[in-house]
């Protein structure tokens, strides 16, 4: 696992080596343990290449990047991990190849170098890499297939630039742009930018499963090597049971191939259904007890999980660690990890996984999470809240406008009690009273309701469309499959995942130099579950049907009964209270207003409602907080 950048000069302007030592320097957290630079000429080309290492694999010398082969023909800077890399090894063994080193960057390399770009479908892993072939003048960035790994890049201009991070492009490309107001829209609506775009006019991120060539003409198309499979009505009929045992076997295989590394390893537990999975399945496969880490909260009950942790651990004889969390421990660890962000992320469960992260670090390098199961299997409320809504457009019209509506309008609602949250879920299911299975999906996905569209100026309402521009990308990509579920499925699979819950899982756990595998993503395990009939995975109430189904009498009911809870931090609560002073001392007049879409006044109301509890903004103010912030950090620098 490793932090890179680079420069591709297409002009012949040489590229300063203290360029790439800057950038070396801001990577820093992501590879304490090695880094190194190389720069010179790639035939017309000017290159020039950086990396820094966490080592996992092959922790000697000979894991040292950037790495070269060919006598220096051949350059490459990777970061991830490829878990199949020695059975690739054995292959290209027979082809002739010969490996000095036991890490899987040599064998990437040795990769791209026989099958150039094809050889990102033979990868399983998580990985981004530029590829360089100095003799010939030109090379490839690429991305894993579903962006489990970041990359971002400037696509014009007299070079391209790219990293890891937005904060280390920043400093190579000096000038990413001015802020792009369709992607500060998006970032209102949901929380974050996603790909292609980032926060920044001239400043892309390359798309999960694509690849992009340069030469001296400067950068090719972008173009797609993996799209999730589809599932098209024809076929033989699925059996659910074989379904059954098939992923049971699948994940089983995934978690086995990510236990491979010459460091210490554990897993997130937090009580879910997915990471209980994960640390049962890595049981199975290990002869020592497995390392556990989770985190819990000892001022807020409800956000607390950390029981149902401490009966999985038990249940499989985990040597478990655990720590609960203060107020003042969250709100200490605030700031310093905003201020890491290079562009505004608005998920506050960055937080708790930042915490989880650095207390797992201070005994393993690697740790394994259940992330992607809820994108694969259909674990969110909102896939489920499509039959709850035609449930309730079932009953009585007066029932509904005349009893419920006007009782829900008039109730508090909050996530800090069972009673208030449904309230909250209630709103946001009714947001979606109309249109098609595309619309509801992103009224039920966004953190911008009607009633809170007063944060936003006339100019901005009105590119929020209609035609919404979100709304149309949905429909026109994707797989086709022959249920608008699954295809929402397979759209946040390859969209809204790697938009936030990877990018969090990624900027949070490298803050503190751990990598963090996730076998629900294993390639062979999405094939064979993503085309899957849609009852298999949500059906009369019940999310995630098939992986539940899968793991009876492995896992203890409780856990496979219970609901989801999501990886929160109370950021409402404090928002109300221990909050409020420095959300008011940074979401000022002066700051939001130098954005030019958005209204104070109207920001202002949407607090009133939220502290008085009238409705629930946490999401959207701590966006909006997020955002100031970002903004003052970046004016400053």
């Amino acid at each position: 696992m490793c932090g890179i950048a680079g420069i591709i000069g297409f002009a012949g302007e040489a590229v300063e080596p203290a360029l790439l030592g800057a950038a070396c320097e801001s990577l820093g957290h992501r590879g304490p343990d090695d880094r190194g630079t190389w720069s010179g000429q790639a035939g017309p080309l000017s290159v020039g290449l950086a990396a820094v290492r966490l080592a996992v694999q092959d922790p000697t010398p000979a894991g040292h990047q950037p790495m070269a082969r060919g006598d220096g023909r051949y350059l490459l800077v990777f970061n991830g991990e490829v878990y199949n890399f020695r059975e690739l090894a054995r292959e290209l063994e027979g082809l002739g190849d010969r490996f000095a080193s036991h890490c899987d960057t040599e064998v990437v390399l040795a990769a791209c170098i026989r099958w150039g770009s094809e050889a990102l479908t033979r990868f399983n892993g998580m990985w981004a890499l530029a590829f360089v072939d100095t003799q010939a003048g030109r090379g490839f960035l690429a991305r894993d297939r579903f962006g489990i790994k970041p990359l971002i890049y400037t696509p014009s201009g007299r070079r391209c630039c790219f990293a890891s991070e937005m904060r280390t492009l920043r400093g190579l490309a000096r000038d990413p742009g001015e802020i792009d107001s369709a992607a500060l829209l998006h970032y209102l609506r949901f929380g974050y930018v996603a790909d292609p775009a980032t926060i920044y006019t001239d400043t892309r991120r390359l798309p999960p499963g694509c690849w992009m060539t340069f030469d001296q003409s400067g950068l090719g198309e972008v173009r797609r090597y993996y799209e999730v499979p589809a599932r098209t009505g024809a076929g033989p009929k699925e059996d659910y049971g074989s379904a059954c045992g098939r992923v049971r076997e699948l994940v089983f295989r995934a978690v086995a191939a990510r236990r491979v590394a010459d460091v210490p390893i554990g897993a997130f537990l937090s009580g879910g259904l997915d990471s209980s999975i994960v640390v049962a399945h890595l049981a199975s496969c290990s002869t020592d007890p497995v390392k556990t880490f989770s985190i819990g909260y000892a001022e807020h009950g409800a956000y607390d999980e950390t029981r149902y942790a401490r009966l999985v651990a038990r249940r499989f004889g985990t040597e478990h660690h655990e720590i609960k969390l203060t107020y003042d421990d969250v709100l200490a660890a605030l700031l310093p990890i905003i201020d890491h962000l290079g562009e505004p992320f608005a998920d506050s469960s960055i937080l708790p996984t930042a915490l989880v992260s650095q207390f797992a670090r201070r005994q393993v390098t690697v740790a394994l999470s259940g992330d992607g199961g809820d994108e694969l299997f259909g674990g969110y409320w909102r896939y489920l809240g499509h039959d709850s809504l035609a449930a309730y457009q079932r009953l009585p019209g007066w029932l509904r406008r005349g009893v419920i509506e006007p009782a829900l309008e008039r109730a508090p609602a909050s996530k800090g009690t069972v009673w208030r949250n449904r309230v909250r879920q209630l709103r946001k299911l009714l947001r979606a009273g109309s249109g098609d299975a595309w619309e509801r999906h992103l009224a039920w996905s966004g953190i911008l309701p009607p009633e809170a569209e007063a944060v936003l100026r006339p100019a901005a309402t009105e590119m929020l469309g209609p035609p919404d521009p979100l709304l149309q990308r949905m429909r026109a990509t994707g797989p086709r499959m022959d249920d608008p579920l699954n295809r929402i499925l397979a759209f946040d699979l390859q969209h809204c995942l790697p938009g936030d819950m990877l990018h969090k899982v990624d900027l949070a756990s490298m803050y503190h130099s751990l990598e963090v595998r996730v076998p629900l993503l294993d390639v062979e395990l999405v094939e064979a579950v993503a085309p899957l009939p849609v009852r298999f995975k949500v059906h009369r109430g019940l999310r995630k049907r098939l992986l539940i189904d899968a793991h009876r009498g492995m896992l203890p009911e409780e856990i496979l009964q219970r609901g989801k809870m999501g990886f929160e931090v109370p950021i409402g609560e404090f928002l109300r209270g221990r909050l409020s002073e420095l959300f008011r001392d940074t979401v000022t007049r002066e700051a939001v207003e130098s954005f030019g879409l958005i209204d104070y006044d109207g920001v202002e109301r949407v607090y009133a409602d939220h502290c008085t509890q009238r409705a629930e903004h946490a999401d959207l103010l701590y966006a909006l907080f997020v955002l100031c912030r970002w903004h003052s950090r970046q004016r400053i620098a």
